[in-house]
């Protein structure tokens, strides 16, 4: 009784206390990577707004992926006119992300349970998921780094929170907002917002039976019509064009992209939250909760309909094109809000009021997702703030060939570099802020959006096969083909080449 009294005064504090908190302990449980992955290409770009001079050879390679999205323009804008550098800028709009998310959920939580506990459960799980896997979709429900997908969600939330509480007219420049960030999900939250609308509408049951009668129309016509995940590509008119070999190399290399070579736990994955909404309906339908129940309904029709677009786009025999599309991604919204629902539960039916039950919570939820992350970075500081001398062997040698080569040096490096032991998947390209030649793992993921450079990706990569063997005869030769005049190689690499700087791992040279 006494827990829930004191959980009840809490309740009392200004909202921004309990969205602080659990933001601050996502945070802490999903780590900090800035220039890993997909970032490659996001703060890559940023920093070319920042300095044009900056890439002066090969910046085609991540500022054509970025011409449908303002979020590097706008990234730039803010570190020009805040003088703010550009790794604590980023540091910023990551942590902006993740407390607008928690705070837009935190609100619909708000509207959708009325108890305490669960609006804490529900915000609590949130925080602590983060970066929880969406089946075989290769995404996490937030990255850890700035992207603009962290942002589009928490935008297309507060465009959901507004549909539910009656003002839908405010949802819409939050849905364009979102759009504008990232039109892929922007077109899936759309999508998503639209069917909410049309749920709030109408009475649940008869929505539910209209359901039935459309559904399998929908599926038959979607092939004909023009489906959401399309709609976001409109303008990639790549989509229609015939695959030269070079995209369907790049394209190999991301299974994902391919539905039906999914595992049985990848598709469970994807249909498992359909039935876990199903049943939410039903349930919060029988107690008496009108809006759950309509909202759970609406995540369902959303959910199944996405997945019968899917289903026509990437069945085998279809263009190549419509796999990179990657519809699937739908999922990553009803994750988010599988994630609330589940920690509402948890909270209303198991934590109540009882305050060493919530510590045992979350310290399980958020200790167990900072467990797993660590293991996808090993070699690399969990949180990796801007200044700070990292231990990771090639983060030493970014940060050298930032602070000492020429803003217009051309590198060379393994081009299956990201993936070689201690590396973690972080970009030289993004870090060390210096042109380098195509790798063949993020970069080949940017030739399918971007099949202008195809040809260049594979011309590249082709002529960097057999790294591990190289010497000074084929490091001559790639400054002949293509201009490079640095390398960046494994120790036992540098002989016979002028090397200012090596560690243990890794030696910067030049080619003569």
């Amino acid at each position: 009784m006494n827990g829930v009294l004191r959980l009840r005064r809490l309740h009392g504090l200004p909202t921004i206390l309990p969205v602080l908190l659990f933001s601050i302990l996502g945070f802490l449980a999903m780590g900090y990577h800035p220039g890993a992955e997909d970032d490659a290409i996001y703060l890559s770009a940023v920093k070319s707004h920042v300095n044009p001079a900056l890439y002066p050879h090969d910046s085609a390679f991540f500022l054509l992926q970025m011409r449908t999205s303002i979020f590097d323009k706008s990234m730039g804008y803010l570190i020009r006119t805040t003088s703010l550098p550009v790794a604590w800028a980023e540091l910023l709009i990551q942590a902006a992300a993740i407390f607008l998310m928690l705070l837009a959920g935190w609100k619909i939580l708000c509207l959708l349970f009325e108890g305490t506990a669960a609006r804490w459960g529900g915000l609590a799980m949130l925080g602590a998921m983060l970066t929880l896997p969406v089946a075989g979709t290769a995404l996490f429900i937030t990255d850890q780094y700035p992207h603009p997908r962290n942002m589009a969600t928490a935008v297309l939330l507060f465009a959901v929170e507004r549909i539910l509480s009656g003002k839908r007219w405010q949802a819409v420049p939050l849905v364009l907002l979102a759009f504008v960030l990232h039109p892929l999900m922007g077109s899936m939250g759309i999508s998503f917002c639209f069917v909410l609308t049309l749920t709030l509408s109408e009475p649940v049951r008869q929505q539910v039976l209209s359901l039935r009668k459309r559904l399998i129309p929908a599926t038959a016509m979607a092939e004909a019509s023009t489906p959401t995940p399309v709609a976001a590509a409109i303008p990639f008119a790549w989509i229609f064009d015939k695959p030269t070999s070079a995209y369907a190399r790049a394209a190999s290399k991301a299974p994902y992209f391919f539905l039906f070579q999914w595992t049985w736990y990848e598709w469970l994955g994807a249909l498992g939250p359909l039935v876990i909404f199903w049943a939410v309906a039903r349930i919060a339908r029988k107690r008496g909760n009108c809006l759950l129940a309509r909202f759970a309904t609406a995540v369902l029709i959303y959910g199944v309909f996405q997945q019968a677009v899917a289903i026509v786009l990437l069945r085998p025999g279809s263009p190549l094109t419509f796999y990179t599309l990657e519809p699937m991604r739908f999922l990553q919204i009803i994750y988010v809000f599988m994630m609330m629902i589940f920690g509402a539960c948890i909270g209303h039916f198991l934590l109540k009021g009882s305050v060493w039950r919530w510590v045992v919570f979350l310290a399980a939820a958020n200790g167990s997702m900072c467990y797993a992350q660590m293991q996808l970075f090993p070699a690399s500081e969990h949180i990796e703030l801007p200044g700070a001398q990292s231990r990771n062997q090639w983060l030493q040698a970014f940060t050298w060939v930032r602070e000492n080569t020429p803003q217009n040096a051309y590198f060379a490096l393994d081009p299956s570099y990201e993936a070689a032991p201690g590396e973690d998947f972080h970009s030289f390209r993004a870090l060390a802020e210096r042109s380098v030649l195509a790798d063949a793992i993020k970069d080949s993921s940017m030739v399918t959006k971007v099949p202008e450079v195809a040809q260049e990706w594979e011309h590249e990569t082709v002529a960097q096969q057999g790294w591990t063997h190289f010497g000074p005869a084929d490091f001559a030769r790639l400054k002949r083909q293509f201009g490079v005049d640095w390398v960046l190689v494994a120790n036992h690499q540098a002989a016979g080449l002028a090397c200012p700087w090596h560690n243990e791992t890794l030696s910067a040279c030049r080619i003569p």
